[in-house]
Formats: C-alpha cells, sequence, structure tokens
C-alpha cells in the first residue's frame, strides 16, 4: 500500500483542527445560552467572524474579494446558514452537545441520497440501508415515548434538512465560485440578517466572562472556516470526508469536560450508529465522486 502524501496528511491534521474548533464553539454556545440571549451571542458570532475575515482578507484582495458571478446564490447561502445557526443555537440551549452533533451529521447520509435521486441515478441497496441505518440511530438517541423525547428533537432534525440545502448549494458553487469570497458575503449576510433583529433583543453582557466566550465564539468560528479552507487545498473532500465523524468525539468530550454530562449507553450506542453509517457513506461517496460534505458548526 502506498503512503499517504505528506499534504493529504497535512488535509486531515487541519480538518480535525477545524473539527475541534467548532465543537468547541459548540460547547460555547450551549454554556453561554444560560447567561444572554441566544439572538444577542448570534450576532456577536457573526460580527467578530466577518470582522475578522475582511482584517486577514481584505489587505491581500481588496474589491475583489467581491467578484462573484453569482449574487443571488451568494444571499441564498447566507440565508440558509443563518438558518441553520439558529436552529443549532437553539438546539444546543436544549441538547447536550455530543447528541446534537451525531443527529446533526445525519445531513451527509441525506445529502447523497438526493444528489443522487436528483441527478437520476439508481441508489444503491447499501446506500439506502445507511440512511436507514442512520435514522435507527437517531431513534436510540431521541427514544420516542421515553423522557428523552420532546419537542426540542425537532430543532437538530429541521437543521439536517437545512443544513443538506446548504451544503448542496455549495458544492454547487464550489465549481465557479472562490471558496474565501464565499466565506466573506457569508459572514456579513449572517451579520446584517443579525443586526436586524438585535434592536428588539439587545442586552448588554455585564460579565467579563460572557464578552470573553461570545469572543472565543467568533474567533473560534473564524479560525474553524479557514482551517478547512487551507484542508481543502491540501486534499480532497472525499478524503477527508470520513474524518469529519470525529466531530460527535469532541462534541460528547466537550459536554463531558464542561457540564460533566457524559451520555448513557443507548445514546451512545445511537451515536456509534450514526458516525458508522456517515463514515461508510463517506467511503462511497469516495469511490462515487458525487457531493462535497462539511462539518456541522453553529
Amino acid at each position: 500500500m502506498r503512503r499517504p502524501a505528506p499534504n493529504t496528511l497535512q488535509g486531515i491534521g487541519l480538518v480535525v483542527l477545524a473539527l475541534a474548533c467548532f465543537a468547541t464553539l459548540d460547547t460555547t454556545t450551549r454554556h453561554i445560552s444560560t447567561s444572554i440571549s441566544l439572538l444577542v451571542a448570534l450576532w456577536f458570532r457573526y460580527a467578530i467572524q466577518a470582522v475578522i475575515t475582511t482584517v486577514v482578507v481584505w489587505p491581500g484582495r481588496g474589491r475583489r474579494v467581491l467578484l462573484t458571478r453569482h449574487p443571488k446564490f451568494q444571499l441564498a447561502r447566507g440565508l440558509l446558514l443563518f438558518a441553520c445557526s439558529i436552529l443549532a443555537f437553539f438546539s444546543l440551549k436544549y441538547m447536550p452537545v455530543g447528541e446534537f452533533t451525531a443527529i446533526a451529521l445525519l445531513a451527509p447520509l441525506v445529502i447523497t441520497v438526493f444528489a443522487a435521486w436528483k441527478l437520476k441515478e439508481k441508489i444503491r441497496p447499501l446506500r439506502w440501508s445507511l440512511l436507514v441505518g442512520g435514522f435507527v440511530g437517531t431513534l436510540v438517541i431521541i427514544r420516542p415515548g421515553t423522557h428523552h423525547f420532546d419537542w426540542t428533537v425537532v430543532l437538530p432534525l429541521t437543521l439536517v434538512i437545512t443544513n443538506s440545502a446548504f451544503q448542496l448549494l455549495t458544492s454547487q458553487m464550489a465549481k465557479t465560485e472562490d471558496p474565501i469570497t464565499m466565506h466573506f458575503y457569508t459572514g456579513w449576510i449572517g451579520t446584517i440578517l443579525a443586526s436586524l433583529v438585535l434592536p428588539f433583543v439587545w442586552e448588554m453582557p455585564t460579565d467579563w466572562t460572557v464578552w470573553l466566550q461570545l469572543l472565543i465564539m467568533g474567533v473560534l468560528a473564524s479560525i474553524g472556516h479557514f482551517l478547512l479552507i487551507l484542508a481543502y487545498g491540501r486534499a480532497p473532500a472525499a478524503t477527508l470526508t470520513p474524518y469529519m465523524y470525529a466531530q460527535i468525539a469532541f462534541g460528547v468530550l466537550g459536554g463531558w469536560v464542561v457540564f460533566h454530562h457524559l451520555p448513557d449507553q443507548w445514546t451512545f450506542m445511537g451515536m456509534g450508529l450514526i458516525a458508522l453509517c456517515g463514515a461508510l457513506g463517506a467511503w462511497l461517496t469516495v469511490h462515487e465522486n458525487r457531493v462535497t460534505i462539511e462539518p456541522i458548526e453553529s
């Protein structure tokens, strides 16, 4: 067997670091939800990311970073990610980070099946089996009819739909658009949308720890996305996709360190089933070369 190229190993390392950033962002989001309005936190998260991106990118590119062939698609992508962020923020207010991450990572399975259906391709029985397996894992986590199941599970399940649409649009735009330009527009569109509701929910943080957490959220979102861009520049997306499921482990670790929460054995089984089906689905995608999959972050 050939050894992996150095650039591939670098890409894997960068994507794992990005996942650690996103999981820490999710953990911080859950922690701060008890101290301040989530919509205020969402504004800070987008505003800090937009400012950092501008400061880093503008000196080298100037107005060229604004050039896009599809401004309507840039707006639609920004709206979809903003909807994903709102759903993720409120999901994390009510759910442990690990469980939320596992359910949200159903999106890649849904995406690949939908992409095959859209392209009028015959979906292999194994693909359907993996999709069913992922949903079974979700049912094991939420367990309808028990105290684990309530209205809050609707939030991450809705996120699966919006995130699938976001990633499908992203995969199409990536064929013609600069990823830096896409990242730039996403940050500022989210900031503008959050600013529209900010006057109705504004509350001034009074504790320095809240200010610190807001800063951490914005910085981690920026660093995570830049690490992803660097990773995709060093290794094919299909190679990196199976490693995305490491985000579940980071989410569980964050929940344990910060909230002293560990999932029970059934939840662990459900999370493992989702990760297994997702990783196998990613392996199929390597051979079918169908669609790029991105991590879940708030």
